[in-house]
């Protein structure tokens, strides 16, 4: 049966926080097609990964038999999320932008998971090709030709990380102009908003239907 792996990194519960409400979409219509699947979900706000330390990282370039006690210990943890994401049918990340760039919780999880010359690092890393959707929040607009344009490090990073150096299958969805409801100066945005919440949704919806199809008919 088919896995996805989930992960979401807001700080907020989903009834306050666009990028789980909108992975909640995808995931929702994934299920459906796969009933007795598995999804493996982690949640990095509520249970955050250890950012990398000295010895963690040293253990990533030195052979299993030369581990000390405690790069074994960290190294296992490091395999364990690779071994997720390379058993995974699809991948699923809510990445919602702090501070114009991805939560640090899911940056902690990037640095674990990536291996040189395993999951990053070679010709053929080993989660290549892995369809992949992000669902990148923004509280304000971000896109081509708006004059935040360059201050945006969340489909940058997350485009050259997880599609170029990792090579997965990658697609963004991205609600954007979040905070328009709740923050003055932003209410004549607040139309724009919801029209941005409602298509992710809608595309969010979509995919999920789309790669549970093809996966189902590549079975």
């Amino acid at each position: 049966m088919a896995t996805l792996l989930h992960l979401d990194s807001s700080l907020f519960p989903q009834e306050r926080s666009v990028s789980r409400d909108v992975a909640a979409s995808f995931r929702t219509a994934w299920e459906a097609e796969h009933p007795d699947g598995t999804v493996v979900h982690r949640d990095l706000a509520a249970d955050p990964l250890p950012h990398l330390d000295g010895v963690a990282a040293s253990a990533g370039f030195a052979p299993p038999e030369t581990h000390t006690p405690e790069q074994a210990a960290a190294y296992a943890l490091r395999d364990r999320l690779a071994r997720e994401l390379e058993e995974a049918d699809a991948v699923l990340i809510g990445a919602p932008m702090y501070n114009f760039t991805v939560p640090s919780t899911l940056k902690a999880w990037l640095d674990q998971v990536i291996l040189q010359g395993r999951t990053a690092g070679s010709d053929s890393p080993s989660a290549a090709g892995t369809p992949t959707v992000v669902v990148a929040s923004r509280g304000g607009g971000y896109g081509p030709g708006t004059p935040r344009e360059h201050w945006e490090f969340v489909q940058n990073y997350l485009g050259k990380v997880l599609g170029e150096a990792m090579g997965l299958e990658l697609e963004f969805v991205v609600p954007e102009l979040t905070l328009a409801p709740a923050t003055p100066g932003m209410e004549s945005l607040i139309e724009l908003a919801e029209v941005s919440r409602a298509k992710a949704h809608e595309l969010a919806e979509a995919r999920g239907k789309a790669l549970a199809a093809r996966l189902t008919a590549a079975a």
